[in-house]
């Protein structure tokens, strides 16, 4: 029997990064429905029945690739909840190559404009939000942190379920997930 649950791609955060992130995380969003860690989506729903495929091309990819810096740049009002923008040209770069390879399999939401940002709260309202948002804005500097891989996951209808991390520069990446860093 197949496996149909459908998989989700984050990037892996450097440790520093995000445990700063997940920390904010914890702090901010409502803990009854926290149930993820810290995380930037690259893609919300690739099909369980091309694991394979998506796996090993993912593999062939985190060991050609180099670790590299992202910034972010900023926050962003969700409506109900705040993220920190990022900006990385590479990271928009390699989204859009997989996009383009797996164009045919993606959901709408997946084919839309990718916005690389780290929620650190939602699912509250509106005037919670805009206070944090006014809050952290206020005494907001740039930073910066680098993206070390890719995490796959599987969907299960609230926490998700790690599958492999891949190390960007590793000839072995597309490793069972680590303690801790497979969180994000």
């Amino acid at each position: 029997m197949t496996d149909d649950a459908p998989l989700i791609l984050t990037l892996l955060f450097d440790p520093e990064a995000f445990e700063s992130f997940d920390a904010l995380r914890r702090e901010h969003f409502p803990s009854e429905l926290n149930l993820i860690p810290a995380h930037l989506t690259l893609f919300h729903h690739l099909p369980a029945e091309r694991i394979e495929e998506i796996t090993d091309h993912l593999r062939s990819l985190a060991s050609e690739e180099e670790v590299f810096s992202c910034r972010v740049s900023g926050l962003r009002l969700l409506g109900k909840g705040v993220a920190f923008t990022v900006e990385c040209p590479h990271l928009e770069r390699l989204r859009t190559d997989l996009a383009s390879d797996w164009f045919d399999w993606l959901t709408t939401q997946d084919r839309q404009r990718f916005k690389p940002h780290v929620t650190i709260q939602n699912k509250v309202k509106p005037e919670r939000a805009e206070s944090l948002f006014e809050r952290m804005d206020a005494d907001f500097e740039p930073f910066g942190f680098d993206a070390c891989g890719l995490l796959l996951w599987r969907y299960r209808g609230g926490p998700w379920e790690a599958v492999e991390t891949f190390d960007f520069g590793e000839a072995d990446s597309g490793t069972a997930p680590k303690a801790g860093a497979a969180r994000n």
